[in-house]
């Protein structure tokens, strides 16, 4: 068979495959595009489909801990799904997980944050994320039905994982929302609106990272450090780990578990040995 149209074809039964499992469509964007990318390593290299191209197309790849996971993961997928080939860790090993602590603000630079945020709709954008510990995507596809100012929640629809969950807002969010409600003539469903439809991630970025120059943040401000700081502030102060686990939406407890490496209230009660000398 022709390379281009037995190739196109693995492409596009991976596409069907995937939206037949219900797989978000950011994932299926990453998928087609990792095996796009090994299809196209074979051809050039004149490699055949197995296990051996797979190693050797891995270590071509100049990647990160996380980027060559989720290149395995396609493969992965690939060769089990699509060829009926699958591959266990013990016949293509995989790169362990870093175990980097996530990057927290404190309470004092929120404080500052929110104090330097003139524009209510920004303003909105840091509530929301710090909050509720909603992810960038979630936060953009939030939707003003979403919300329940009464019940102080807030429905996170088709989250990480395509899963649902609800979450947590402040009575400080309700009145800064209502007031946002009443002084905007929303175009779309979305709490967000840019100038083409619902607010875009870069300009939630943009204007994270310019509320962190204004406020003399030196470090990098990202979305997914509200989310961080969410989570440990509740689990400082005494939130049981698996009610933070639900609002965070983890499948799994370890994963909440590492904002237990972060929250210092603990050590702070801690006398030192030094201080017995």
């Amino acid at each position: 068979m022709d390379y281009i149209v037995e190739h196109q074809e693995y492409l596009e039964e991976t596409i069907k495959r995937c939206k037949l499992k219900g797989f978000s469509q950011k994932t299926i964007k990453t998928y087609n595009h990792v095996i796009r990318k090994y299809l196209e390593y074979l051809h050039k290299n004149r490699f055949n489909l197995d296990f051996e191209s797979v190693k050797s197309y891995l270590l071509s790849l100049n990647l990160s801990v996380n980027s060559s996971r989720l290149y395995y993961a396609g493969l992965r997928f690939f060769f089990k799904e699509i060829l009926n080939k699958p591959f266990t860790t013990f016949e293509i090993p995989i790169k362990k997980k870093e175990k980097v602590l996530p990057k927290v603000l404190s309470q004092n630079q929120i404080r500052i944050i929110l104090s330097n945020c003139d524009n209510i709709k920004h303003r909105l954008v840091v509530k929301f994320l710090y909050s509720s510990g909603l992810r960038l995507q979630e936060l953009v596809n939030l939707k003003k039905s979403d919300v329940d100012v009464e019940k102080n929640i807030v429905y996170i629809r088709k989250g990480k994982g395509n899963k649902d969950r609800i979450s947590i807002i402040s009575d400080k969010l309700n009145m800064d929302l209502l007031k946002y409600y009443s002084q905007n003539n929303f175009k779309t469903e979305y709490i967000f609106e840019g100038r083409y439809g619902k607010y875009s991630k870069k300009s939630v970025q943009a204007i994270l990272q310019k509320l962190a120059k204004k406020s003399n943040i030196k470090q990098r401000v990202t979305p997914h450090m509200f989310r961080h700081s969410f989570a440990t502030h509740l689990l400082e102060s005494g939130v049981d780990i698996r009610l933070i686990q639900k609002l965070l939406g983890h499948s799994n407890i370890d994963t909440t578990q590492i904002y237990t490496h972060v929250a210092t209230k603990e050590l702070s009660k801690i006398k030192n040995p030094l201080d017995f000398i």
